[in-house]
């Protein structure tokens, strides 16, 4: 299955992009919980997307900062023109995490869910009717590093990278690298892909300083 959204247009021909949590600096100084905010850049160097948390008042202010990487969102990717390429929902789950994914029409294009494994981080991604497209795989002894699999098939990887320069060294801040198997291009696989790098910030990685689990 293909996805031909104009806004998505971009990101079907990149072999690899980064995914930068971009901190400000009243919230590295105080701790206090911001709406999370990401810059993902192609591997020409420009900016594909510009993605973050939506929505505001003191309800999600407070989810935000009492529980923290539990909290439900709604998250938005927008090209640099503005265009909502995709819409992120995480609904409230106390266990084992889900996101679906819509286009910037509001049209589901498909789901990331958690699944249960005792050694092994491990996702399913599926498309809009339930149907199974591929899976992630947190690999036991590659803790920073998820696995995208197609038909039993390695097509590309998600892997946490910390920059160790500038502010970043005093924040929680994540860099993400995506890479694809060239075979990708296009794929409804592609899109989930990357939009389940953003639920794994969230579940595996998001306020923890130090590189473990």
């Amino acid at each position: 299955m293909s996805v031909d959204s104009t806004a998505l247009a971009p990101l079907q021909h990149q072999r690899a992009l980064r995914v930068r949590q971009v901190k400000e600096w009243g919230e590295i100084l105080t701790g206090f919980e911001g709406r999370n905010k990401y810059q993902v850049v192609g591997d020409d160097g420009e900016t594909v997307f510009f993605a973050g948390e939506v929505g505001s008042g003191l309800g999600l202010l407070l989810l935000r900062n009492f529980f923290k990487a539990k909290r439900p969102f709604t998250m938005e990717l927008k090209s640099p023109s503005g265009a909502v390429a995709l819409r992120l929902r995480r609904p409230w789950r106390f266990w084992l995490a889900r996101m679906d994914v819509e286009g910037g029409d509001g049209r589901l294009l498909g789901s990331v869910k958690q699944r249960f494994r005792f050694f092994t981080r491990a996702y399913d991604i599926v498309g809009p009717g339930g149907e199974e497209l591929g899976h992630l795989r947190g690999p036991l002894f590659r803790p920073w590093t998820f696995v995208i699999e197609e038909g039993g098939r390695e097509v590309g990887t998600i892997a946490k990278r910390w920059s160790g320069f500038g502010k970043e060294m005093f924040t929680d801040a994540d860099n993400f690298g995506v890479q694809f198997d060239g075979a990708l291009r296009g794929s409804l696989l592609r899109t989930l892909a990357v939009a389940a790098t953003f639920l794994i910030d969230f579940v595996h990685f998001e306020n923890r300083h130090e590189n473990k689990e």
